[in-house]
């Protein structure tokens, strides 16, 4: 779910849609990422950026890579990560020319992320703000990340950090006086 406060325009974010399209599509025709000049950009969206990029095709996941801080332009960021969401996401097969036709593209702009407080697990649980906050999780050198359009598949508090837990790769019922979650909102648009 997107954030209240839209810090992209219309222009802007078809901009970054067509830019992750156009990374696809020089990926199936030269096997890397688009290269980008960020100074023919719009200012805006040559700052640094942390996005998101996911690829859906007949409603089904299809890819989906990202970074959780800011390194580069956001343009550069849009492209490097649609291009590795196609073809190096671990999950699936890298795309085919017949696939692309039917791609959905979404990308999700990260706002910063701040760590919460809790001293155990009912306390974090009730922290959380389903459908708002995507998490970061860490602990004992695992990290996982959900986006806050997870919570439309886990609405329960419970359940998302149980599946977060998880995809870190850690029991679901895993607790630790170590373990450290930080939330972020994001502006999603596709």
């Amino acid at each position: 779910m997107p954030s209240t406060e839209s810090r992209f325009s219309a222009e802007q974010r078809r901009a970054l849609i067509d830019l992750a399209r156009a990374s696809i599509r020089h990926g199936l025709d030269h096997g890397r990422p688009l290269p980008v000049d960020p100074q023919s950009f719009d200012p805006d969206l040559r700052e640094p950026g942390a996005a998101f990029v996911t690829l859906h095709r007949d409603a089904a996941l299809r890819g989906c890579i990202g970074s959780l801080e800011p390194r580069q332009p956001l343009v550069e960021e849009i492209s490097h990560n649609a291009y590795a969401a196609a073809f190096r996401d671990p999950r699936f097969p890298p795309l085919t020319r017949g696939e692309y036709p039917d791609l959905e593209v979404s990308i999700s702009v990260l706002g910063p992320s701040e760590p919460l407080e809790f001293s155990h697990e009912a306390d974090l649980l009730r922290q959380l703000r389903p459908g708002i906050d995507g998490l970061i999780l860490e602990a004992d050198g695992r990290r996982g990340t959900f986006l806050p359009t997870v919570w439309a598949s886990l609405p329960e508090p419970a359940d998302f950090l149980a599946e977060l837990k998880r995809k870190a790769g850690l029991p679901p019922d895993y607790w630790s006086d170590r373990l450290r979650i930080s939330r972020y909102t994001t502006e999603s648009f596709g």
